[in-house]
C-alpha cells in the first residue's frame, strides 16, 4: 500500500530546517529538555495521584527528521493488519500498478509528515515496543520547541519545562494505567476489522469524500473528511477513541496548569500566548488544520479539560480517578461534553 522508505525519503527532502541555533544552544536545549522531563515526573504524579507500577518509558529529544522516522515506523505497524486484510480479500494491486501506487502514497504520506514535523512540540508514543515492559516512549522535538518559544517571546527555560509537564502526564497515564495501551490497541484493531473493502463501498467513499472536501474548503464547520471514510461500525469505534483521546489530552492540560504555578513563574503568560497560537495563524493555516484533523485535536484539548475540571469539582480527585480503574469507566464521546452523565453512570 505504501512505500515506507520512499515516504521517509520524501519527507527528508521536504522537511524545513529548524531555527538557526549554535552548537552550544543545541546542547543547552537538549540537556534542559531531558532535565525538564525528569523534573516533571514527581510533581505530575503527586498532582494526579497516578503512580506507575512498571518501569517508566524512555525520553528522547529529537529533530524533525527523527520525529518523522519514529511516526512512520508507528504508522507501518498500525497499517500492517489493514494491508493483510486487503491482501486476503484480493483488493491489493499487483505488479507495476502496485509499485507505482505505493510510491504515490509514500510521497503523499512523506509530504504530510514533513508538514506535521514542524507543528509538533512533543508526543508520547504508547505503541513503541522497544523499552522495558513495552511502556512506549516520549519524544520532545527540540527545534519546534525552540521555534515556538522564540515566536511566542516567552522565557525559554519556563516554556521547555511547561512542554515537559504536558508530555510527562501522558507518560504517567500510560505507565500507571497498565490496561490503557492494550485497550487503545484493541479499538484500533476493531476499526480495521470493521473496514469495508468491497469495491462499491470504496467508490462511494471517494464520491462522498469529494463533496465533503468542497464543504470544508467553503468553511462549513459541520463538514468532516474523516467521517466519510468510516462506516457505521467504525464511527462507533471512533466515538470511543474520541472519548479516550479527549480525556487524555484534557487531563494533560489540567495537570500542566495545576502543577505549573508551583514550578513555572511565567506559566500564566505562556498559557495565554499558547492558547492564542493554537487558533492558527491565518485562513490558509486554519483550512489545513481542518483538513488534517488538527481542529478536532484542539477541540479535544478544550472539551477534555472542561470534563476533567467539572468532574473534579463534582466528586473530587479520587472520584475523578475512577476513570482509570477499568475501560468501562472511560467517558464516551457524548459524556465528554456532559460530565454529569459520566458521574451518574460511574458513581450512581
Amino acid at each position: 500500500m505504501i512505500d515506507w522508505e520512499f515516504a521517509q525519503q520524501t519527507a527528508g527532502k521536504l522537511v524545513r530546517p529548524g531555527p538557526e541555533v549554535s552548537t552550544a544552544e543545541v546542547a543547552e536545549a537538549v540537556q534542559e529538555l531531558r532535565e525538564g522531563a525528569a523534573r516533571s515526573e514527581a510533581p505530575v504524579r503527586e498532582f494526579s495521584d497516578l503512580h506507575a507500577k512498571s518501569a517508566t518509558a524512555p525520553v528522547l529529544v529529537v529533530d524533525r527528521e527523527r520525529w518523522v522516522a519514529a511516526n512512520l515506523d508507528g504508522f507501518k505497524q498500525i497499517m500492517a493488519p489493514l494491508a493483510a486484510k486487503l491482501e486476503t480479500a484480493g483488493k491489493m494491486p499487483s505488479g507495476l500498478s502496485r509499485s507505482i501506487g505505493s510510491k504515490v502514497t509514500g510521497a503523499e504520506l512523506g509530504a504530510l509528515m514533513a508538514f506535521m514535523s514542524t507543528k509538533v512540540l512533543g508526543q508520547f508514543d504508547p505503541f513503541w515496543a522497544g523499552g522495558a515492559n513495552d511502556t512506549g516512549r516520549m519524544l520532545l522535538v527540540a527545534p519546534n520547541i525552540v521555534h515556538a518559544e522564540r515566536q511566542l517571546k516567552v522565557d525559554p527555560h519556563d516554556f521547555r519545562l511547561w512542554v515537559c509537564l504536558h508530555e510527562e502526564t501522558h507518560r504517567v497515564q500510560f505507565t500507571a494505567v497498565d490496561w490503557m495501551r492494550d485497550h487503545m490497541q484493541s479499538l484500533m484493531i476493531d476499526f480495521i476489522d470493521a473496514t469495508d473493502v468491497e469495491t462499491s463501498a470504496l467508490s462511494k467513499m471517494i464520491s462522498d469524500g469529494l463533496s465533503e472536501f468542497i464543504k470544508v474548503v467553503r468553511g462549513d464547520e459541520n463538514a468532516s473528511i474523516s467521517e466519510i471514510f468510516q462506516n457505521a461500525a467504525q464511527r462507533e469505534i471512533v466515538d470511543k477513541l474520541t472519548g479516550v483521546m479527549s480525556l487524555l489530552e484534557g487531563h494533560a492540560d489540567v495537570v500542566m496548569d495545576g502543577v505549573g504555578p508551583e514550578v513555572i513563574p511565567t506559566v500564566a503568560e505562556i498559557r495565554r500566548k499558547f492558547t492564542q497560537r493554537r487558533k492558527g495563524a491565518g485562513p490558509f493555516d486554519r483550512l489545513l488544520r481542518r483538513l488534517l484533523g488538527l481542529e478536532g485535536k484542539m477541540k479535544q484539548y478544550r472539551d477534555g479539560a472542561a470534563f476533567v475540571r467539572d468532574v473534579n469539582d463534582k466528586v473530587g480527585l479520587s472520584g475523578f480517578n475512577a476513570v482509570w480503574e477499568k475501560p468501562d469507566n472511560l467517558p464516551t464521546k457524548s459524556e465528554i461534553t456532559d460530565p454529569a452523565a459520566w458521574v451518574a453512570r460511574v458513581h450512581g
